[in-house]
């Protein structure tokens, strides 16, 4: 699972999922759904924020540890319906106020009672916390390079690589969007940059397709350390993950839903 400040919770394919006729009405309507999506990330981050900081008041034992915060939460089942139900909402929202259209204001309204419900939800079943959160790292920086001393090159192809960071539970982080990077009578170096808070090593994941790429390394690398990809790619390794799990659930107080 990745955590909530990784990127947007939802995408449009999760949005068309639950209306199909969206891409149509925003096309029709000129309504950009990629910024209503980030605008229901930014609406969420507050809710959360707000329910994250009623913790230091309802929970007793607040002091023994630093309450949680956005960088913790971690994207649950309840938690992406609740994002995705919101962006919907805000799309109709939009598109009624272009058409004042009667058809518009029921899906705004019908999308926004299911938001509420996925709320209720989110609040019965808690959030996800993740105790060392890491964050889902950049695109990795990837160059074509020449083998080491002795290895034979790569077979000339595209290549995708990715990477993700590791905490020092070995609790890994969400996966980079994949580079793609061709080789010609060469091989790779892939430098994973600067590791965000609680990173301790990083593993790379290359393959010939997205959805192929695989582990490379048989051992966690060192943050400041490079990856000069062998003449022979792994492709027995696991695929890269999609994020930490919660460490726990925490309950969070109600709070009074907008609107």
């Amino acid at each position: 699972m990745a955590l909530f400040t990784d990127g947007p919770v939802s995408c449009i394919l999760d949005l068309t999922a639950r209306d199909t006729q969206l891409l149509n009405v925003a096309s029709t309507e000129g309504i950009d759904v990629t910024q209503k999506i980030g605008l229901a990330q930014d609406e969420l981050a507050l809710e959360i924020t707000t329910l994250l900081n009623q913790l230091t008041y309802v929970d007793q034992a607040f002091w023994l540890a630093p309450q949680p915060d956005i960088g913790c939460v971690v994207v649950t089942p309840a938690l992406k319906l609740w994002h995705t139900l919101r962006s919907l909402e805000l799309v109709y929202a939009d598109a009624y106020n272009n058409q004042l259209n009667d058809r518009y204001a029921g899906k705004r309204d019908q999308f926004h009672a299911m938001g509420g419900s996925a709320y209720e939800k989110v609040i019965q079943i808690g959030l996800g916390i993740a105790g060392c959160p890491v964050a889902q790292p950049a695109i990795p920086n990837v160059v074509a390079a020449p083998c080491a001393a002795g290895s034979l090159p790569l077979p000339d192809a595209t290549y995708y690589v990715t990477l993700s960071w590791i905490n020092a539970q070995g609790e890994e982080g969400a996966s980079a969007v994949a580079a793609a990077v061709a080789t010609s009578a060469g091989t790779l170096l892939i430098q994973p940059g600067s590791p965000p808070r609680y990173a301790t090593a990083w593993n790379v994941y290359v393959g010939t397709a997205p959805e192929t790429m695989s582990l490379q390394n048989a051992s966690p690398l060192a943050p400041g350390q490079t990856w000069l990809q062998p003449g022979t790619l792994t492709t027995s390794g696991r695929a890269p993950g999609s994020g930490q799990a919660p460490s726990y659930i925490k309950p969070v107080p109600r709070m009074i839903q907008r609107g």
